[in-house]
């Protein structure tokens, strides 16, 4: 890759509050994953009842995905993500002042699904800088914002305990969102390349089309596995290993770290080698660890396994990135947020899976078969379409043609 021409291409400034703004986000809307383990002491849940809290925030972002793609469309990415921001504020001071039932905890969650939601602003806004062939390593590192749940499985719990409340945290979080405001504010511009708003029934065909389905699929499972396992580890270690709220959000950051720093590699080795052959690999890769993870084996076994396939879900980001804006380029908003929600919706039905599995069978083994299953079906899925993408839109070896490569 040439750095001098990756950095000369597009926007620095632009692409640092993309990342910045899609990290604190990200902080934020899996606030409620470690905090669990904590909030159950005051509220008694089962297995399934603590899986349905945590997937809350991830079922509010997917929905409000659609609406935030449709905004950047609109009135462009800057404003939509300056929007989100300010919303996210208010879950965070209902829950740090006011939130002291389970009741108003699952309408704080749904809220805090406004972060979640930030990905369809916070990628549009550095992909619109950059050339096709550098569109891997772009969303990448704006992509590797999800890196904010490392802060959120290793600080959180700790917080609680320090004050004595869980609410407190929830205060703390407002500090690191209004100082990345200011910045995005200062920094962050617009493309002068974003398309010009397309109407209703232009975003309806894109639904009709036959690859945006391909994609919110593998994304569902790779995005969503990755969000779904960060916001559910916790609990799984507490629950399955006995481990205390601290200690088990500690392995679970561990893992974390694999799915959010791996990223970018996923983009950048997309550019270099194609995003389908990327995606075999990655895909194979996650459905063998998390079929070995199945077996529950002892946990410093179990945090490496969960290492290795979290890092291919992170990776795999990044290589469904690398293919989407080359297919919808100007759409990239919409499709951001279609795909993006599908993501999502992957996340929540992640922990209502090993949650409900745990409370039916008593084992988390029969969840984490099911989504091992999953994964190396998506092999099977990509063997199919891409035999079509190569005959329009895909160059050899799986490489999204760029615009000079379709000119000659």
């Amino acid at each position: 890759m040439n750095r001098d021409g990756f950095l000369k291409s597009g926007h620095s400034p632009s692409l640092l509050s993309s990342f910045l703004y899609f990290d604190v986000s990200f902080m934020i809307w899996v606030l409620l994953g470690p905090l669990a383990v904590v909030i159950m002491n005051d509220y008694q849940m089962d297995a399934a009842q603590k899986a349905n809290l945590v997937a809350l925030p991830i079922l509010g972002g997917s929905i409000l995905r659609l609406v935030l793609g449709f905004m950047t469309d609109y009135i462009g990415p800057k404003r939509t993500g300056q929007i989100g921001m300010i919303i996210t504020m208010v879950p965070l001071v209902w829950g740090w002042q006011f939130a002291d039932s389970l009741q108003e905890l699952h309408i704080v969650a749904l809220l805090l699904g406004v972060a979640g939601a930030s990905f369809a602003a916070a990628l549009p806004l550095a992909s619109r800088w950059y050339p096709p062939q550098y569109q891997g390593l772009a969303m990448g590192i704006a992509g590797a914002g999800n890196s904010g749940t490392v802060f959120t499985t290793l600080f959180a719990n700790r917080i609680a305990e320090h004050y004595g409340s869980w609410h407190v945290v929830f205060g703390f979080a407002l500090i690191p969102i209004v100082v990345v405001f200011l910045v995005f504010s200062l920094l962050a511009k617009d493309s002068p390349n974003q398309p010009a708003p397309k109407k209703l029934k232009d975003y309806a065909s894109i639904l009709s089309q036959k690859d945006t389905w391909v994609f919110c699929i593998m994304y569902s499972v790779t995005f969503g596995g990755f969000v779904g396992m960060a916001n559910y580890l916790t609990i799984f270690f507490n629950t399955q290993y006995g481990l205390s709220a601290v200690r088990a959000a500690d392995f679970a950051t561990i893992c974390v770290i694999a799915g959010s720093f791996f990223r970018p590699v996923g983009g950048w080795l997309a550019d270099k080698f194609g995003g389908i052959r990327m995606l075999f690999v990655l895909y194979g890769v996650v459905g063998i660890m998390l079929a070995c993870v199945s077996s529950l084996p002892p946990l410093g076994l179990m945090v490496g396994l969960l290492f290795i396939a979290m890092m291919g879900m992170g990776m795999g980001n990044g290589a469904v990135f690398q293919l989407v804006p080359q297919r919808f380029q100007n759409e990239i908003g919409i499709v951001t947020g279609i795909v993006g929600a599908a993501g999502g919706l992957g996340g929540y039905f992640l922990p209502k899976i090993l949650g409900n599995m745990k409370l039916t069978t008593g084992s988390y083994t029969p969840g984490f078969l099911i989504l091992s299953g999953i994964a190396l079906a998506c092999i099977v899925m990509i063997m199919i379409v891409q035999i079509g993408w190569k005959k329009s839109w895909i160059g050899q070896g799986g490489k999204a043609l760029t615009q000079d490569t379709l000119a000659s």
